[in-house]
């Protein structure tokens, strides 16, 4: 990487880094794109070259931050060697859970904000992110269970976390209408039931 390159790659890391301190202490709303290049101590053509607006930067973020996790997943996932696909799926979503609920501002920022469009919008336009490179990992666990035939995988994966993120928020912050805790049995058993209507028998 070029000097110019480095520089410019520093100034695109300095915003997200500003963004995310901001957007978890006070809010989206109340986070303006002036907040956010003064923090970075970049001008506000630089954000302008990487982001046409708050929210655009908001979606990358989300994505970078949920890919993180799911990369760290598929770390602890590789470390306890799960063989069965469906066991595998649920490690994952109960490590990544389990990890948001550990720090309520990050969950807010993900699980209020995250949806499959976001999600899969923000993975496309950076498919040289390796941190983030979601898809790649949940081909990978298929094509590592080669007994295991999915209809529509990625109708499966959006059902999953649509499911997961929009049921945690509220039983992990306000234990409403039960608590995370209780919750995650029948959140698992839910998430197995998706998984085996998507597996071709």
């Amino acid at each position: 990487m070029g000097k110019v390159d480095e520089n410019k790659q520093q100034k695109l890391e300095a915003l997200f880094k500003s963004a995310y301190d901001l957007f978890l202490t006070q809010g989206i709303s109340k986070t303006s794109i002036h907040d956010i290049v003064q923090k970075a101590g970049v001008a506000k053509g630089t954000f302008y070259l990487y982001f046409k607006d708050k929210y655009e930067i908001r979606d990358r973020l989300i994505a970078k931050t949920a890919g993180r996790l799911f990369m760290a997943a598929h770390d602890a996932l590789e470390q306890a060697q799960i063989p069965a696909f469906e066991d595998k799926i649920i490690f994952i979503v109960d490590y990544v859970l389990d990890e948001m609920a550990k720090s309520r501002a990050v969950l807010r920022f993900i699980s209020k904000n995250l949806s499959w469009g976001i999600f899969r919008q923000a993975i496309t336009k950076n498919e040289s992110d390796a941190e983030i490179d979601v898809m790649g990992f949940f081909h990978k666990m298929v094509t590592e269970n080669p007994d295991v035939k999915l209809r529509a995988p990625e109708t499966m994966l959006f059902l999953i976390i649509e499911l997961a993120s929009s049921t945690s928020y509220s039983t992990i912050l306000e234990n409403d209408p039960i608590s995370y805790q209780e919750l995650k049995p029948y959140l698992n058993e839910s998430i197995r039931a998706i998984i085996r209507n998507h597996v071709i028998e």
